[in-house]
């Protein structure tokens, strides 16, 4: 049976899903249609809905009414009462992160989640490029890792192609650049190194957003004396939209990348450097959109496909990955980041 979708949250993330969604469908690759939207914008809502030949909602209820599964792409603040009603009559989710503007409300709406058949949108674990990097370390092949470096940075999203204006209010987002971008950096971290035990943090403000920071530098704790340093950083070159660069030194190699989906992960040892490449899902060709633009909709309509697919096989029995649990532990290194920051970068443990 075609399921029914909805996206709740019609700006830049949820027209992203949307698009890619009309693509993954069209293609064949899932059966599912958007049916509605709703969003606090009534022409916003009503500009995507015209786009699947849908039909847009003002009334939350009635748009949950006529859909199988939701898409949460509100600003953050607005995820939990979505999330709560639409688990309420038993619908499939997939909930934008970060999960929520405070820890507490991320661990609520956790404990919501887990009750259906959900995902959340930490699309960097279907990365070919962190993938390859997180076998690598996995193996052994390269000995012990002795020290990992991230970079973070992208322009601030309150303008371009971003547009996201409730990014600078702390009451919508509960937090800048660290909360509402490095939720992902913090994620792979945790992904490919494992479970921190410790965070040092310090965040600036320096555009004048009150609440929001705009650069943060956090160095993660491990066992056995192994750090990472995150920097996280929101700025004005508008030609730079997002980028990443990833850095880990082992025992016996250095292993970086300056690209967030594809990559290639560089691999350098004593006998020399190597790279190792990732193509395209063949699926792909099938999604009919221009070469340059394939990677930029793959990255998106990869872990959907996954999702609905779940639903397909298993119904109320599936769980999307990554899962509220997985989420709600970036989050939890998240918050103890903060309250490092809060008292001058002290060192905080983090207990699961």
């Amino acid at each position: 049976m075609t399921a029914r979708i909805g996206i709740a949250g019609c700006g830049f993330i949820g027209t992203v899903h949307s698009h890619v969604l009309a693509r993954v469908a069209k293609a064949g690759l899932v059966d599912a249609v958007v049916t509605a939207t709703h969003d606090v914008d009534e022409t916003r809502a009503a500009k995507v809905a015209s786009q699947h030949g849908a039909e847009a909602y003002k009334d939350l209820d009635s748009f949950l009414d006529a859909v199988d599964a939701v898409w949460v792409c509100t600003w953050t603040a607005a995820h939990e009462p979505v999330v709560a009603a639409a688990v309420a009559r038993g619908l499939a989710v997939f909930c934008e992160k970060p999960l929520a503007p405070t820890f507490d409300g991320c661990k609520r709406v956790a404990g919501l989640l887990a009750s259906v058949p959900h995902q959340v949108g930490l699309v960097l674990r279907y990365a070919p490029v962190f993938r390859a990097a997180a076998e690598a370390v996995a193996s052994g092949q390269y000995g012990r890792v002795l020290a990992c470096v991230m970079r973070d940075d992208q322009y601030f999203p309150t303008q371009g192609q971003y547009g996201s204006d409730w990014r600078s209010d702390v009451a919508k987002s509960g937090g800048g650049t660290l909360l509402e971008h490095s939720i992902h950096d913090v994620d792979v971290l945790s992904w490919i190194l494992g479970a921190p035990t410790s965070v040092r943090a310090e965040v600036s403000n320096r555009f004048g957003y009150l609440g929001i920071d705009d650069v943060a530098v956090l160095t993660l704790g491990y066992p056995e004396g192994v750090h990472a340093t995150l920097l996280s950083v929101w700025h004005q070159v508008l030609t730079r939209e997002s980028s990443r660069r990833l850095e880990i030194f082992c025992e016996q190699a250095f292993i970086w990348a300056d690209d967030d989906y594809l990559g290639p992960l560089h691999v350098e040892t004593s006998d020399g450097a190597s790279m190792i490449a990732a193509e395209l899902p063949t699926w792909a060709a099938q999604l009919g959109v221009p070469p340059e633009h394939a990677a930029s909709v793959a990255q998106y309509a990869e872990p959907s496909i996954a999702f609905l697919r779940a639903l397909a096989a298993k119904g109320s029995a599936a769980t999307g990955s990554p899962d509220a649990l997985t989420a709600l532990h970036a989050h939890r290194i998240v918050d103890a980041a903060y309250r490092s920051a809060a008292t001058g970068g002290a060192s905080v443990p983090i207990v699961d």
